[in-house]
C-alpha cells in the first residue's frame, strides 16, 4: 500500500517498526498504541513486551491509559503537574500507593476518610466520617492518635451480596444498589451507603445466568478484609 492508503494504527506500527530497526539503547514511545482499537492495542502490547525481551532495549513509554502502562512496565513513574508521586514496579503501584494521587489516578478506587483512632502492629483502626463506624486497614506510613487520614480501598477486593459475611474480622456494611453495569466478565455496582457515600465494587461474573444477581434498590451488603485496604497520610 501507499503511505496515504494505511490506516492510523497501520502508520503508527509502522513508525514503530522504523525506530527498532537503528537497533537504539533507549527507545522513547509517545502514546505508540493510541490509534490502535481495544484487541488489536491488547494484542500489541504483549509483542512490545516481547520485542523489548528479546532485543534488550529500554522503553520509555508515554500514555494516559493506566491499564497499558500497567501492562507494559517494569517500573512505572506517576507524575503529578511536573512533580514525581511515585516510582515502583506495576503492583508496588496499585496494591501500595503512597498517596492518594496516585491511588485515584492508577485504576478505580474508593476513598473514605477518617481519623486514627487505635494502632496496632499490622493493622491502624479510623473512625469514618463517610460510613459513621470505625475501619481497619493495612499500615504503610507512620501515623499518630488523631491523625486525619484516608482509607483505600479497590472495587475488586470487595464482596458484595444480599446477606450479612459471617465472618466477624472482615469490614461489613449495609447499603443499596443505586446503579450496575454488566461488562461480561465482570460486574460493575454502585453501592450507595446510608450516609450518601457511594462505594464502587467490581464483582466476576462466575456462573453462566440470564438473570441478574442484583437489581436496583435492592439491599446489599458489602465487605472486605482490613489487609485489603490501605492508610494514606497525603
Amino acid at each position: 500500500r501507499k503511505p496515504d492508503q494505511l490506516s492510523g494504527g497501520q502508520l503508527q506500527r509502522v513508525a514503530l517498526a522504523r525506530a527498532l530497526i537503528k537497533r537504539p539503547k533507549v527507545l522513547l514511545l509517545d502514546e505508540p498504541l493510541a490509534a490502535l482499537d481495544k484487541k488489536l492495542r491488547e494484542q500489541t502490547q504483549f509483542e512490545l513486551m516481547n520485542i523489548q525481551y528479546e532485543l534488550g532495549i529500554t522503553f520509555v513509554v508515554v500514555t494516559h491509559d493506566q491499564e497499558e502502562a500497567m501492562t507494559l512496565s517494569g517500573r512505572i513513574a506517576v507524575m503529578d503537574q511536573g512533580r514525581l508521586r511515585q516510582v515502583g514496579t506495576p503492583k508496588e503501584i496499585y496494591e501500595f500507593p503512597q498517596n492518594k494521587f496516585v491511588a485515584d489516578f492508577i485504576g478505580t478506587i474508593n476513598i473514605f476518610r477518617g481519623t486514627v483512632t487505635e494502632i496496632g502492629p499490622e493493622s491502624i483502626s479510623v473512625a469514618c466520617d463517610d460510613t459513621g463506624t470505625t475501619l481497619s486497614a493495612l499500615g504503610t506510613h507512620p501515623v499518630e492518635i488523631g491523625q486525619h487520614v484516608n482509607i483505600a480501598v479497590r472495587p475488586e477486593k470487595i464482596f458484595i451480596g444480599k446477606d450479612q459475611p459471617e465472618n466477624a474480622f472482615d469490614i461489613s456494611l449495609k447499603g443499596v444498589v443505586e446503579d450496575f453495569g454488566y461488562l461480561g466478565n465482570r460486574s460493575l455496582y454502585r453501592i450507595k451507603l446510608p450516609s450518601g457515600k457511594i462505594v464502587q465494587v467490581s464483582s466476576q461474573n462466575r456462573r453462566r445466568s440470564v438473570q441478574r444477581f442484583l437489581e436496583w434498590e435492592d439491599d446489599v451488603w458489602i465487605s472486605w478484609r482490613p489487609r485489603s485496604a490501605v492508610v494514606l497520610t497525603e
